[in-house]
């Protein structure tokens, strides 16, 4: 069993209309930045004002960082943050052999962190990243194409 507590500190919502989704967070007060304009299509970060990140992606950007989203599906993809790139493959065995289904095995993903995804038992995609480490970002993929 691994020793590290997973810390909830992300909310992913993949959405299946982006500028419908921007303007319904807005409404209810919530600041959605702008971003690089081939970004805004498929993903946004929410000024939350918080220690917990939220961010928009659409059902293609999604399917870049998890290779187990099902096409064209929205949801939510809860996010848990834990000690070490060891902590996430730790907590992933664990969790699969455990009998949870898996989305995304363990990877170094683009913005330098390690990142999994599992399920939780009603079939809720869970994240599993470690601390991000700058030397170990790359390039991030080109936006999905429209």
């Amino acid at each position: 069993m691994t020793q590290k507590r997973a810390v909830l500190d992300q909310i992913n919502i993949v959405v299946g209309d982006m500028a419908a989704a921007v303007a319904f967070y807005e409404m209810l007060g919530v600041d959605v930045p702008r971003t690089l304009p081939e970004w805004e299509p498929h993903h946004r970060s929410v000024d939350a004002g918080s220690e917990l990140d939220i961010d928009l992606d659409t059902a293609s950007f999604g399917a870049q960082w998890n290779a187990g989203w099902p096409a064209g599906k929205s949801g939510v993809v809860l996010g848990f943050r834990v000690g070490s790139r060891e902590d996430v493959d730790a907590l992933y065995r664990e969790l699969t052999d455990a009998g949870h289904a898996a989305q995304q095995e363990p990877y170094d993903a683009f913005w330098g962190a390690r990142y999994a995804i599992v399920e939780d038992p009603s079939g809720n995609a869970v994240g599993l990243m470690s601390p991000v480490n700058e030397g170990r970002r790359t390039r991030p993929p080109d936006p999905p194409k429209r």
